[in-house]
């Protein structure tokens, strides 16, 4: 599934990058293929638009931002947050302006990063209740450029049968290759998983997991947001919850911008932020290596491949049989009379 060709998956809502990043200015990124610029606006809040001017397209995010308007840095041709022309500066004071926009975009800011929707969204930014939840602190570990697919990187997101494989250096135990029982159950957002995985449990890993046993457990009960975001809820038998929450957003058909963000229910001195960075690190490039290894064409329809070849691979085809659903529900793919 080359995901700039499926116009359906504009209709969601994506982390794009960290709103403190443009206080120094617009930043351009790219989504689905396509050029925007990010500045903040005049309310405060981060706004979006197409990477272009009206005038001779020069790109808006080689401009800066004054007052909330966003002016080009080719002849200073100056626009609001909406898109709205508001000033040529070559133009005498009481010459009407010609009633053009540069093309904007939703745009809000949530969990400390601004969300950019391309078309009328069909669900809202995915509730962390973590978030405002008492006795939790929100870490922002990092947001980079991996190339492979969203739907690749969901599929890992719930695949324990990898753990004793790809994450053998850190917490994999090698003799137990079977992963434990998934519990799944569909939701209308997505659906949620719920299993208990035995882990190593490394000198390195002692303050994140609370422990100093060489094996413990995680309870992980994790979310699949359709179309491209997850949450890896990790409780630990200490007490400790250990929640990561992933945005796998669309550049293009070959990259996503991954964004990580984790959720502690413990403090600075029982385990510092950058112990904490530094772990999911080293965890995160094994996953890395091996998804870059992948065909980022994640293929949706199943009727094309057999690849539930084993009983894990169950979210994976669940993940597959939704986004079926929701492309044929919007006309995307023809179903067969």
């Amino acid at each position: 599934m080359l995901t700039t060709r499926q116009n359906v998956l504009r209709h969601y809502w994506y982390a794009t990058m960290p709103v403190d990043h443009l206080k120094d200015g617009p930043k351009p990124f790219t989504l689905f293929g396509e050029k925007i610029v990010l500045f903040i606006g005049a309310d405060g809040q981060p706004a979006a638009l197409e990477d272009r001017c009206c005038h001779r397209t020069a790109m808006l995010s080689k401009g800066q931002v004054v007052n909330g308007n966003i002016i080009c840095g080719y002849h200073g041709w100056e626009y609001d947050g909406t898109g709205k022309l508001v000033k040529i500066p070559q133009f005498a004071a009481d010459q009407p302006l010609p009633n053009v926009s540069a093309k904007s975009f939703r745009c809000q800011e949530r969990y400390g990063y601004a969300w950019v929707a391309l078309a009328e969204p069909y669900a809202d930014i995915p509730h962390l209740p973590e978030d405002t939840a008492p006795g939790f602190r929100r870490i922002h570990q990092f947001y980079d450029v991996w190339k492979c697919a969203p739907l690749r990187l969901m599929e890992n997101s719930f695949d324990n049968a990898h753990f004793s494989f790809v994450h053998k250096a850190t917490f994999g135990d090698s003799e137990q290759p079977k992963p434990e029982k998934y519990e799944l159950n569909e939701t209308d957002y997505g659906f949620e998983a719920e299993t208990i995985v035995p882990i190593k449990n490394p000198p390195m890993a002692y303050r994140i997991t609370g422990t100093t046993e060489p094996m413990t457990k995680r309870h992980m009960r994790n979310k699949w947001f359709l179309p491209f975001c997850r949450t890896l809820d990790i409780e630990y038998p200490s007490g400790i919850r250990h929640i990561i929450f992933n945005c796998a957003t669309p550049i293009n058909d070959g990259s996503i911008q991954l964004v990580q963000i984790l959720y502690r229910n413990d403090r600075e001195e029982d385990c510092s932020t950058q112990e904490l960075i530094d772990w999911d690190a080293v965890i995160i490039e094994e996953d890395r290596e091996v998804l870059e290894s992948t065909n980022p064409d994640a293929i949706v329809d199943i009727s094309r491949k057999i690849e539930n070849h084993m009983p894990s691979d169950r979210p994976g085809m669940i993940m597959r049989k939704r986004l079926m659903e929701l492309l044929t529900k919007h006309g995307e793919i023809e179903v067969p009379a």
